[in-house]
């Protein structure tokens, strides 16, 4: 697969795999360079920006397959060259964060190698759309419900596999042994209850867990720091976020 690797200069430094968003079907490296960009210059970290395959035309699990993958070569020192040292994260925004999250529990269940944190932005973690704020932010801002239940029509067309673990990590049995996670929630969001109950049940699997559900927020301020100065700061605290762990993890 191709991927985009971001260098805020050439010395040697840590690697966070970055998992874009856009529904499994319309992101791509493009639609989140500046993010990556941003990133990158924040934390003063290498940023690897993964082009894992999309759906229509590649329905799950393709996109967790590239993921897990994409870890596993990061893992095994695919970028040697590129001056990475240090702990290697994962991090994802949207359904970007649902792949970090299945990347994870597959990579887990069958022996690693795990990131050593997981840093996951108004995640999609379960695509039965079952949580309260589906309904209550359904329209009027910005990302829809219907929007979302589009998307998860793409990535998983059988309707009956969407509360199935390996696609709704919300569901899974035992969320024990997962890396430490910073969770970031959006209080104006569809999602935002589903990635507030998946930072809950972290926490009771005595998975180490910072969450903050950033007010006044809706989905995506990662990729509107150039609409609104509000969004751009939501994103910085979130840089923020990943430099403390990166701190912890060391």
């Amino acid at each position: 697969m191709g991927a985009r690797l971001y260098r805020p200069s050439a010395g040697r430094r840590p690697l966070v795999v970055f998992l874009h968003g856009g529904m499994w079907t319309i992101g791509d490296l493009e639609s989140h360079d500046r993010a990556c960009r941003r990133l990158a210059l924040s934390t003063d970290t290498a940023v690897l920006s993964v082009d894992f395959r999309r759906a229509p035309e590649h329905p799950w699990p393709a996109a967790v397959d590239d993921c897990v993958d994409a870890i596993r070569w990061a893992a095994a020192g695919g970028v040697s060259g590129a001056g990475i040292a240090g702990p290697i994260v994962v991090m994802g925004d949207s359904s970007g964060g649902n792949l970090a999250t299945l990347a994870c529990l597959r990579l887990r269940d069958e022996g690693g190698p795990l990131p050593a944190a997981q840093i996951l932005v108004y995640p999609n973690t379960d695509l039965t759309l079952s949580c309260p704020s589906t309904r209550s932010k359904a329209t009027g801002w910005g990302l829809t419900t219907d929007d979302v239940a589009w998307g998860a029509e793409q990535w998983v067309p059988d309707s009956s596999r969407r509360a199935d673990p390996e696609v709704s990590p919300l569901y899974a049995a035992d969320l024990g042994g997962l890396p430490p996670t910073v969770v970031v929630t959006a209080e104006h969001d569809p999602l935002r209850d589903e990635g507030d109950a998946y930072a809950a049940r972290l926490a009771a699997a005595n998975v180490p867990v910072r969450h903050r559900c950033e007010a006044g927020m809706v989905h995506g301020f990662l990729t509107l720091d150039t609409l609104s100065p509000a969004a751009a700061a939501a994103g910085d605290r979130a840089f923020v976020d990943v430099t403390d762990m990166l701190d912890h993890v060391r």
